[in-house]
């Protein structure tokens, strides 16, 4: 049925696209193990399941939008800058600079 609505459409759209979708949102649920992923695909190692937690373009942008209305929300110099240098790594785990 899959294929013949395909065919009507134009498109080129297989079952396996309908497995790779699936895949992919069961991946970016963060209420399903990832182990529980692999268990539904029949994938025999994990690394193989993983290929689909690769993000969206959107959701990257969105995620940095975020990220630096987080920053501006600190001030405008942000918070490593209004700390003093105490010799000890932030915790992004880079050293203040002198």
């Amino acid at each position: 049925m899959f294929g013949r609505a395909a065919a009507t459409l134009g498109a080129n759209w297989t079952l396996h696209d309908l497995r790779h979708t699936a895949a992919y949102r069961m991946a970016r649920d963060p209420q399903l193990p990832l182990a529980d992923v692999q268990w539904v695909l029949g994938h025999a190692h994990l690394s193989t399941t993983q290929l689909y937690l690769t993000p969206m373009p959107g959701d990257v942008i969105a995620g940095l939008l975020a990220h630096h209305r987080r920053g501006h929300a600190i001030g405008s110099m942000g918070a490593a800058d209004e700390q003093p240098d105490t010799g000890t790594p932030t915790p992004s785990g880079y050293r203040r600079s002198p």
